[in-house]
C-alpha cells in the first residue's frame, strides 16, 4: 500500500509512520520543518515539504494514496494563541478533506480524539455516546468540530476515525507525558484525584493500521487500554521506579481557584500559563472511555498498563529525563 501521513514526525505519527515502514508499505509523510523531515527520513519515509494549510502540498501529498493518515494537530491546554489551534485542527482538517476528494484517495484515516467523544461525567465513553452539548476545552471543541466536519462532508470518500484517548509511552515526554514526568521528579506536588484513561503509544499505530485495513467506512473506533485512577497510578509509578510518590491531593475546587490566580498573572505578563481553569476542567471532569470495540472488530490487543508505565519509564532514564 501507498500510505501518505500528516503529522509523521509527531507524537502519533513518528511510530506510526515506524510502523507503516516496517510493514513494508510505501510511505509519504508532510513535513514542515527541517527537524521534522531528518525524523520523517529518519524512520524510512519519503518527505513532502508543506503544511495543512497549503492545499497545493497536500495534493502532492495525497495523490495516488491508498490510504491517507491525517494525523497532524496541536494538542495543547492554555495555548497561547488559540486561533491558530483552530486553524490547524479544523481548517487544516478540511484541507485534507478536499485534497482527499480530488485527487480521489483509497481511504482516509482522520486521527480525532477520544476528548471528542464528549460524554457526560461520571458515565463511560464509547463511540455511540451522546455528546454533553458542551465543552471542556478549546481543544477538545476543536478536535469534536473537525471529526464532524469530516464525518460530515465525505461524501463518496472513503472515511474511518481514530480516537486515541491519552497516548503514553517511549517517545511521549510532553503534555500529558510530562505530567508523569513531573510527578517522577518531584516538579508535580499537587494533584487532583481523578480518572484518565490510556493507550500504549505502539498501540495506537497499530490500532491506525488496522482500522485503515478492517475499519467500516464512516465508522469511528476509540483507541484506549486502561482506565484507572490517579491516586492507583501513582502507586504504580512508585512501585516501577522505586521511588516514594507522595503528591498532595487538592480539592477540585482549591484547584480551580489556584488556577484562576496563576492564569491571570500569565496574561499579564504575556506568558502562556503552566496551569489554567480549563485545565483544571478536563482533569476534575476526569474520562473513562472504551476501547473494546476496536478488540472486536479490529482486532487490537492492548499491552496491560503496568508494561505501558515500565516502558514509558524506562525511555525517561535513557534520555536522562529522570532526576
Amino acid at each position: 500500500m501507498r500510505a501518505a501521513v500528516t503529522g509523521g514526525s509527531g507524537v502519533v505519527g513518528r511510530p506510526l509512520v515506524r510502523t507503516l515502514v516496517e510493514e513494508g508499505h510505501e510511505v509519504v509523510a508532510l513535513a514542515r520543518s527541517d527537524g521534522a523531515a531528518s525524523t520523517i527520513e529518519g524512520e524510512g519515509a519519503r518527505v513532502v515539504v508543506g503544511d495543512i494549510l497549503d492545499r497545493v502540498r497536500l495534493g502532492s501529498l495525497v495523490d495516488g494514496a491508498d490510504w491517507v493518515f491525517h494525523v497532524a494537530g496541536v494538542n495543547e491546554m492554555c495555548p497561547k494563541d488559540p486561533a491558530n489551534m483552530d486553524r490547524v485542527n479544523i481548517e487544516g482538517t478540511a484541507n485534507v478533506l478536499a485534497a482527499c476528494q480530488v485527487t480521489k484517495v483509497g481511504r482516509l484515516i482522520h486521527t480525532s480524539s477520544a476528548a471528542a467523544i464528549g460524554e457526560r461525567q461520571g458515565t463511560v465513553g464509547t463511540e455511540i455516546s451522546p455528546h454533553r452539548g458542551s465543552y471542556l476545552s478549546r481543544y477538545e471543541r476543536s478536535k469534536h468540530q473537525a471529526e464532524q466536519l469530516v464525518l460530515a462532508g465525505a461524501g463518496a470518500l472513503d472515511v474511518v476515525v481514530v480516537n486515541p484517548s491519552s497516548v503514553q509511552g517511549p517517545g511521549r515526554a510532553s503534555g500529558t507525558g510530562k505530567l508523569l514526568l513531573d510527578v517522577l521528579n518531584g516538579r508535580l506536588p499537587f494533584l487532583v484525584d481523578t480518572t484518565v484513561s490510556i493507550v500504549d503509544i505502539d498501540d495506537c499505530a497499530r490500532g491506525h493500521l488496522l482500522a485503515a485495513s478492517h475499519g467500516v467506512s464512516g465508522q469511528r473506533y476509540i483507541l484506549s487500554g486502561a482506565s484507572v485512577g490517579i491516586i492507583d497510578a501513582v502507586a504504580l509509578l512508585s512501585e516501577v521506579t522505586g521511588r516514594a510518590l507522595r503528591p498532595r491531593y487538592l480539592p477540585g475546587w482549591a484547584a480551580a481557584a489556584g488556577a484562576g490566580v496563576v492564569e491571570f498573572g500569565s496574561r499579564v505578563l504575556g506568558r502562556r500559563p503552566k496551569l489554567c481553569r480549563e485545565m483544571v476542567r478536563v482533569m476534575r471532569a476526569g474520562h473513562v472511555y472504551d476501547g473494546s470495540r476496536a478488540t472486536r472488530e479490529l482486532g487490537l490487543q492492548y499491552r496491560p498498563l503496568e508494561l505501558t508505565i515500565r516502558r514509558t519509564v524506562e525511555w525517561f532514564e535513557t534520555e536522562g529525563l529522570l532526576v
